[in-house]
């Protein structure tokens, strides 16, 4: 690890509303799929490190949740708290909007941003998606009225799936960084296991190839994660809330659930460099997103 005096490191969280590409400017920034990602809202449900480093500093980059008020349940309690969370430890903020879409919901991620009268940490705007705007022209007008919100250290239209004035993003980011050496090793992408990506990676399947409700009610518990030489051989369950649920995720003849494993493996086969065997089961655990001791064994409390 470098000795640079002048070597910058820091944590930064990436918030906002649910959807407007969080993750995707997280998997984006540091080169690998670290987060899992779909159309749906509400995919992301941990706290996820993703680590970018170069010449001159290294980006420790949170992604967080979708912070929403829709649900109540300890499990979207919990999320709720990871992104209030985040948002405390870090050095510098990343709030994430989409161009020309600015509401309430916006405006509630807003409220939990340090004080504009007393900011204690640089917040960064990134407004995202201006690859699809129709007309550009909107957009000036927009980044004008968004200034008037908070005071934001920089305001920087990006695009996070084409991979749009990102280099502008990093830069400033990298300006409100700290002096410190570098946190984690140059060739590490993630604190998060693999046993923990695997689990995302299938839960990711679940939000694609379901319907509109069912993911929200289904979780996935790696049973077991075993290296074979370079095998990695992994037993996975899918949890539901209801057998109507298993039936669906399940499919007829078994089809569904072998399209969402055989899509899960190939994901894992590439972001992990070997081989993979997947066994997947589902089961049934009633009222698993209100029970607590249930989203402890699942990681989320």
């Amino acid at each position: 690890m470098t000795t640079d005096p002048d070597y910058h490191s820091g944590y930064v969280a990436i918030v906002g509303r649910p959807n407007v590409g969080k993750s995707t400017l997280l998997n984006t920034l540091i080169g690998q799929k670290v987060s899992i990602t779909s159309k749906k809202s509400q995919t992301t449900r941990h706290r996820i490190n993703g680590v970018l480093t170069d010449a001159q500093s290294q980006f420790i980059f949170v992604d967080t949740p979708g912070f929403q008020t829709q649900h109540t349940n300890r499990l979207h309690n919990a999320m709720n708290q990871a992104v209030i969370q985040s948002i405390r430890d870090v050095d510098v903020v990343i709030l994430v909007i989409e161009a020309l879409r600015f509401d309430e919901r916006d405006r509630l991620v807003m409220k939990l941003l340090p004080a504009m009268d007393r900011p204690n940490k640089p917040v960064i705007l990134a407004v995202n998606k201006v690859d699809r705007l129709s007309d550009k022209s909107k957009l000036l007008p927009f980044l004008e009225n968004i200034a008037k919100e908070y005071a934001f250290a920089a305001i920087i239209p990006i695009s996070a799936e084409k991979g749009i004035q990102l280099a502008d993003l990093i830069c400033a980011v990298r300006s409100y960084l700290p002096h410190n050496p570098p946190l984690f090793n140059e060739d590490e992408v993630t604190d998060r296991s693999e046993r923990f990506i695997a689990a995302e990676l299938i839960r990711e399947k679940l939000f694609r190839l379901l319907g509109e409700e069912i993911p929200y009610s289904t979780s996935v518990i790696i049973d077991q994660f075993i290296m074979e030489g370079e095998l990695r051989r992994i037993h996975a369950s899918i949890i539901v809330d209801k057998p109507n649920q298993k039936a669906i995720v399940i499919g007829k003849d078994g089809e569904k659930l072998k399209l969402i494993a055989t899509q899960a493996r190939k994901d894992m086969e590439q972001n992990f460099g070997g081989k993979v065997y997947l066994n997947v089961w589902v089961k049934v655990k009633s009222g698993w997103a209100d029970d607590a001791q249930a989203l402890k064994s699942l990681g989320y409390e």
